[in-house]
């Protein structure tokens, strides 16, 4: 897996921050911006701790992912407020089998034999397919293990409520990576917006109740 940030709205902490000053304000937000350019004295993180985050909807963040499987952008797609640019089976011939192998699979030789068998088989169906009837046809053998490519981009709200679901235990492994990596890279360069963010027990009690995994997330602190 790889992970990019690709672009993202700049000073987009202070910028937020003036959003959310103005609401209370005589002044605009730029005005606010003017009168104290490159400073910030707090006050988005308190309105984010209120709930009050239509604020850093103002922000957005454009991330290349790479080397994940279909069943991942299977869930990701799931997150509405946002756009996506996945590579296309019906023109990409996907040649070489390329694959994403989970941890289970991998540490047990026996599991490992059978999956990269059933691989095999696989991209010799589909190349034999894919001689014979359309490509966007013969992919339909793919499995959802097979990597893909995709480009996303999401505003700030939408990625703190996708980081209190899928950075959690409970989450799928492979999109919890993905999350924890994209959270990083959020982190870096808007540290205020995403100071809490994560999953709910970075920032109290879990919701979950009887399903908790009981190992609340303190390394995203």
């Amino acid at each position: 897996m790889k992970v990019e940030l690709l672009s993202y709205s700049p000073d987009a902490d202070r910028i937020c921050e003036a959003a959310g000053r103005s609401c209370y304000s005589e002044s605009s937000s730029a005005e606010i911006l003017r009168e104290a350019p490159g400073s910030s004295d707090g006050v988005l993180g308190k309105i984010v701790g209120m709930g009050h985050l239509s604020v850093i909807e103002h922000a957005s963040f454009t991330f290349s992912v790479e080397g994940v499987s279909r069943s991942l952008t299977h869930q990701l797609v799931r997150h509405r407020i946002a756009s996506f640019s996945q590579q296309s089976q019906r023109y990409v011939a996907l040649e070489n089998p390329t694959f994403v192998v989970p941890e289970t699979v991998s540490s047990d030789p026996d599991s490992l034999e059978i999956y990269e068998s059933t691989m095999r088989t696989i991209w010799e169906a589909y190349r034999a397919l894919s001689e014979k009837v359309p490509q966007e046809d013969a992919r339909y053998v793919l499995p959802n293990g097979c990597t893909t490519n995709i480009t996303v981009t999401m505003n700030a709200r939408e990625l703190v409520h996708f980081f209190s679901l899928r950075c959690c235990n409970r989450a799928q492994w492979e999109i919890r990576e993905l999350a924890d990596r994209m959270l990083a890279l959020c982190k870096r360069v808007s540290p205020t917006i995403f100071s809490e963010a994560g999953p709910p027990c970075v920032r109290g009690p879990c919701p979950e109740g009887r399903l908790t995994c009981g190992r609340p997330r303190r390394d995203l602190k």
